[in-house]
């Protein structure tokens, strides 16, 4: 259906016409939320993320606060649903549901602001994008850190592993990317929503020139790859004896297997089928048996780590003295009966609340009886630099690659390659590819060549272009080797940190502010009955 007839905009317009009709925007926001399901990885259809900003812009155009917060609750629901149901195959439906609701709320303040602030796309036409830039980057603001943390899950930026528009994470990081997808969907909304007149058209062409620059120059951005040294880095796929939650009781049997692609790797190597690494990663929770307190999981790791004559970063649960306390932690294993170098480990940051720490433990007990199968992960102090010797790597850990703060410590603190250690085993396929979206926006980001590495996959290398090597299959076992290029530029993305994204916050709140007198205005005209389009 075409939008209704409006005035022009400018100071002198008219009383805007009424918003469209409840059950066609209600579809509109239900077509938001599948095309930014479908922009994501599985899927990676990247084009349709600014499609369904812009369905959703529509949707909420002009109508009541109540309903822009339900539009683009459903719209959230539309994609955070199917987006996470991973999550439901460790935890069940409810905890799914849960976290599914929380985060479409979400996207339903990103619906009340646009509606909020239609008289303001009303009057100057040409704000629309950047008002709907400034929302949805400051909805994502909000989901990264709110509440326990935030969630990161599913931004925009994370869509758009294959388009230009990745390329501008070296200059603003993730909230850029955002910004610049969501401006685009303003543009592609203000485009539509046009009076067809003379000016109308000319109006057109300059929405739909934004839409095409900011889609296309991107790809203009120049990216300079690390041009220092190399090392050669191996990492190990290990795999596990089946997926599912019960995986752990057989945490001896996950040790062997990448103990054992080890020993194949130093096999390889001796005969020249392979290159000597200087430097092997294992997958977080490689060994969920303590290798400090054990000594049977210590003379394995040991043993690996002899025949490849090289340090092993091994993922591993460092148990403490408090009962059902423990640390998660990346671990270098130094070669020639060296042991664990203790000076060199990272215990995880960012523990996932209500899986692996359990905040409101007795409230929880209520919404699932698996609540007291979660122990108590507690968090490190100090980002994940660890010196190897062969490189000095960025460890972080499973989903701790989604936040830009824990990330960019690390290259701040002298990191010369990512590499992210993480568990799928309880997840899905879909899960680790979303997973490794991230890790090519980050190498983009920092100048950085990337790793990730999985108990069952995806594993893969990525290079500072955003572009991945020797992505290995899912819930197999798999070793790939690859030299990789050591340090890169200081980005204006790490240069800056969380600057960027703050400026943008900022105009958010003045562009609300600026919203509240034509919002009072508006409320005058329509106590007079004027159009009575706000009912709607």
């Amino acid at each position: 259906m075409p939008p209704p007839a409006l005035s022009e905009p400018g100071p002198a317009a008219q009383t805007p016409g009424p918003p469209l009709r409840l059950p066609v925007a209600v579809a509109l926001a239900v077509a938001a939320g599948a095309a930014l399901l479908l922009a994501l990885p599985p899927y990676d259809l990247w084009w349709l993320s600014p499609a369904g900003v812009a369905l959703l812009a529509a949707a909420v155009h002009r109508r009541r606060l109540r309903a822009g917060l339900g539009l683009g609750f459903l719209a959230g629901l539309a994609l955070f649903v199917p987006l996470l149901d991973w999550t439901a195959i460790a935890a069940g439906w409810l905890p799914w549901m849960i976290l599914s609701l929380s985060q479409a709320f979400y996207v339903g303040l990103a619906g009340l602001a646009g509606s909020w602030l239609s008289p303001v796309a009303d009057r100057w036409r040409a704000s629309w994008p950047l008002l709907t830039g400034l929302i949805w980057t400051t909805q994502e603001f909000l989901r990264d850190r709110t509440p326990f943390g935030g969630f990161p899950w599913g931004r925009l930026a994370f869509s758009q592993g294959d388009a230009p528009v990745l390329r501008l994470a070296a200059w603003g990081g993730a909230p850029l990317v955002t910004f610049v997808v969501a401006v685009t969907g303003g543009a592609l909304v203000a485009l539509a929503w046009r009076r067809w007149t003379r000016a109308g058209l000319l109006g057109a062409a300059g929405f739909a020139a934004v839409a095409v620059v900011l889609t296309l120059a991107p790809a203009a951005v120049p990216l300079t790859a690390p041009a220092g040294a190399s090392t050669t880095v191996a990492i190990v796929q290990g795999n596990v004896p089946r997926l599912g939650l019960d995986f752990n009781a057989q945490r001896r049997a996950v040790l062997d297997n990448h103990v054992n692609a080890t020993l194949g790797l130093a096999a390889d190597v001796a005969a020249g089928k392979q290159k000597q690494p200087g430097l092997v990663v294992w997958p977080e929770n490689s060994s969920d048996i303590d290798p400090l307190r054990n000594d049977d999981a210590a003379a394995l790791i040991q043993s690996a780590a002899d025949a490849i004559n090289a340090p092993i970063l091994v993922g591993t649960l460092q148990r403490t003295d408090v009962d059902g306390d423990f640390y998660n932690v990346g671990i270098l294993w130094r070669p020639g009966g060296a042991g664990p170098d203790l000076d060199q480990q990272y215990a995880k940051r960012h523990p996932v609340p209500f899986a692996e720490y359990m905040p409101l433990r007795p409230i929880a007990r209520l919404v699932s009886d698996k609540v007291d199968l979660v122990r108590n992960m507690l968090a490190g102090d100090r980002p994940g630099v660890v010196d190897t010797g062969a490189a000095v790597l960025g460890d972080v850990i499973c989903f701790e690659v989604a936040y830009d703060d824990i990330v960019r410590d690390t290259v701040v603190g002298g990191a010369q390659i990512l590499a992210v250690q993480t568990n799928n085993a309880t997840f899905n396929e879909a899960e680790a590819r979303q997973q490794l979206a991230m890790v090519r926006l980050r190498a983009v980001e920092h100048g950085r060549e990337a790793l990730m590495v999985s108990t069952v996959g995806v594993s893969g290398f990525v290079d500072a272009q955003g572009a991945v090597y020797g992505s290995t299959g899912f819930n197999t076992a798999a070793v790939v080797v690859r030299d990789m290029r050591l340090d890169g530029p200081s980005t204006l993305a790490t240069r800056s940190g969380i600057w960027p994204e703050v400026s943008i916050v900022f105009g958010t709140v003045v562009a609300l502010l600026v919203a509240l007198p034509l919002r009072r205005r508006r409320a005058i005209i329509d106590s007079g009955d004027v159009t009575g389009s706000e009912e709607r």
